[in-house]
C-alpha cells in the first residue's frame, strides 16, 4: 500500500515531470527497505520536527536545498513586483506568524484588497488555500495569484512587466548562480519563482508551542487556566473543535498519506445580509466561485496555531482581539445592527448548525482565550530560517 512521498527514490522521474508542471504526488511503498532513510533526508531538508508529518508534495517540484534558499529570497524581495515596491514578506511578517495586523492588506499599487493576509506557519499541510477557494489545493497554484493577480493589483507582475522583472533578475550575478544552483539550467521563469518560494513556504513548520511541550509530557506548560480553557475548546458546549481540530487545528489539512484532500468550508454567521444569508456582495465566499446559492458565506477555517499573534480575525478582519471572536461563537453570531450589511448573523438561513447560542461564564471565555494563546511558537517567529536573508 503506498503512503509516503519518496522524492529521492525517483529523481530521474521528478526532474522530467518539473518541466512538465506534474501535479500528483510520488509516493513510496511501505514495505521499501530504503523508505525509512529518503523519509528522514526528506524531514531534514524541510527542517520538520519529529511529531510533524510528512507534508503533501506536488510530484513536479520536489524540495532541495537551493531551491528552499532561492525561495527565502524571493519571498524577500520586492524587485519581484510590478513597481518594486513590494515583496511577499510585506503582507506576511514573521513576528506576526506570517500574517500582516491589518484587517485588509494593501497592493503594491496601493489598492486595498478584500481579505485578510493568513498566516503561513503549516501552510504545507493545507487541503486549499486561500479564504475560500475549492480550486487552488497546491502553494504553487495558489502563489500565482498574488504575483500576477490585476483585479485586485497585489504584487503586480502582470503581463506589462514580468518579462522585465524576470530578465532583471536573471541579469544579477547572484541570483543568477541562485536559480542555476535550484534549476538545472538557470533558467529565470514565472514558473520557477513560484516552485522556489512554495519549496520555501513548506518548510514553515511550527510545533514548539506551550500546547506542544504539554503534549509531549510537561504538566507545567500549561496553566491551570488554560488546562480549562483547552478542556472548553475540547467539549461539546463550546464545539470549537468540530472546525477547528487535529494537529493544526482546522478541517482543512492533507498531509502525504492523503490520496485526497479534506476541504472544510463554514458559514460562521458573520453576516446575514437582507435576512437570506447573504454576505456583503464583494465577496461571498466560496459561492463567488460556484454560484451555489447555498455556498454564500463559506469561508475556510484557519489554523489556530499562533492565532494569538495574527489580529484581526475572520476573512475581512472585522474582529479585533480573540476574545471578540470567542464571544462571536458564544452569541452564535453577530448582529450587525445598521449600514450596508446591517442583518442579524445569529438568524442567518446558511449558518453551520454547529455554530449556536449557548452560556458561558467572563471566566470560561477567558481560559479559552488563554489556551489559545497557548499555541503560540515564539521559536517559529523569530527562526533565522524564515528571516530575510543578508
Amino acid at each position: 500500500m503506498q503512503t509516503r512521498v519518496g522524492w529521492f527514490a525517483v529523481v530521474a522521474m521528478l526532474v522530467a515531470l518539473a518541466c512538465c508542471g506534474g501535479d500528483a504526488s510520488t509516493r513510496l511503498d511501505d514495505d521499501d527497505p530504503a523508505a525509512a532513510a529518503r523519509e528522514a533526508e526528506l524531514r531534514a531538508l524541510l527542517g520538520l520536527p519529529d511529531r510533524a508529518e510528512l507534508p503533501y508534495i506536488p510530484f513536479g517540484n520536489p524540495p532541495s536545498a537551493a531551491k528552499i534558499e532561492l525561495g527565502r529570497r524571493l519571498f524577500y524581495e520586492r524587485r519581484l513586483s510590478g513597481n518594486g515596491t513590494q515583496a511577499c514578506a510585506d503582507c506576511h511578517l514573521q513576528a506576526l506568524a506570517f500574517s500582516d495586523g491589518k484587517a485588509l492588506p494593501v497592493g503594491s499599487t496601493g489598492e486595498t484588497l478584500t481579505r485578510n493576509s493568513q498566516g503561513l506557519a503549516n501552510v504545507a499541510y493545507a487541503a486549499s488555500l486561500t479564504w475560500a477557494s475549492d480550486g487552488l489545493l497546491t502553494l504553487e497554484q495558489q502563489i500565482h495569484i498574488p504575483l500576477t493577480n490585476d483585479n485586485p493589483v497585489e504584487l503586480g507582475l502582470t503581463d506589462g512587466v514580468r518579462d522585465s522583472v524576470l530578465a532583471s533578475l536573471g541579469e544579477d550575478p547572484s541570483y543568477a548562480q541562485a536559480f542555476a544552483s535550484a534549476f538545472s539550467d538557470g533558467a529565470v521563469t514565472l514558473e520557477r519563482v513560484i516552485f522556489a518560494l512554495a519549496t520555501f513556504c513548506r518548510t514553515m513548520v511550527s510545533r514548539g508551542s506551550a500546547y506542544d511541550r504539554y503534549l509531549a509530557g510537561d504538566a507545567s506548560a500549561l496553566t491551570s487556566e488554560q488546562k480549562l480553557g483547552a478542556d472548553l475548546f475540547f467539549g461539546e458546549r463550546f464545539e470549537c473543535f468540530h472546525c477547528h481540530n487535529g494537529s493544526l487545528f482546522t478541517g482543512s489539512y492533507r498531509d502525504a498519506r492523503d490520496e485526497e484532500p479534506r476541504l472544510s468550508f463554514f458559514n460562521n454567521g458573520l453576516y446575514n445580509v437582507g435576512g437570506d444569508g447573504s454576505y456583503p456582495r464583494y465577496d461571498q465566499g466560496l459561492y463567488d466561485l460556484t454560484g451555489n446559492p447555498e455556498h454564500r458565506g463559506l469561508f475556510r477555517p484557519p489554523s489556530l496555531r499562533n492565532v494569538a499573534l495574527t489580529a484581526p480575525y475572520m476573512h475581512d478582519g472585522t474582529i479585533a482581539t480573540l476574545r471578540g471572536v470567542v464571544e462571536h461563537y458564544v452569541a452564535g453570531g453577530r448582529l450587525v445592527a445598521d449600514g450596508p450589511y446591517a442583518g442579524d448573523g445569529r438568524a442567518s438561513p446558511l449558518k453551520s448548525g454547529l455554530v449556536r447560542p449557548f452560556d458561558a461564564s467572563p471566566a470560561e471565555i477567558d481560559a479559552v482565550v488563554a489556551f489559545l494563546d497557548a499555541l503560540t511558537d515564539l521559536e517559529f517567529v523569530s527562526d533565522s530560517r524564515f528571516a530575510a536573508p543578508e
